[in-house]
């Protein structure tokens, strides 16, 4: 599956953002999907996860409560609303898909990536 995320920018802290990752490919349905994200200067990190069927989600504590992960697989494609920004949620993010159960944190077990989009949120 190849994977395009979009949706970055630049907004003021206490915004908000919506991220999209649009997915081509072998059957988006089958896949869970997650969001990463690495800050400059700094390792790749989980920041949410979902499972095919969209009953059930996984989430960083960073970021639960403000970030909603969600999939619309008719249009095969997930997002990630991204509210109350914080300037350390800046980073450049990755959506990816893994063929398997798996929505868990570790990203040596999703198979796909795409290209990231960067957010950047200003103090």
């Amino acid at each position: 599956v190849q994977l395009q995320a979009s949706g970055g920018g630049l907004v003021q802290a206490g915004g908000s953002l919506r991220l999209s990752c649009a997915a081509s490919g072998r059957a988006f349905v089958s896949y869970n999907m997650g969001w990463f994200r690495q800050a400059p200067g700094k390792e790749r990190e989980f920041v949410a996860a979902i499972r095919w069927s969209g009953g059930s989600t996984n989430y960083a504590d960073s970021v639960r409560g403000r970030f909603t992960i969600s999939r619309d697989n008719a249009k095969n494609t997930v997002y990630l609303q991204m509210n109350s920004l914080k300037p350390e949620d800046t980073a450049v993010y990755y959506c990816a898909a893994t063929s398997g159960s798996y929505i868990g944190t570790q990203a040596r077990y999703f198979d796909s990536w795409g290209r990231g989009t960067l957010v950047t949120v200003s103090s």
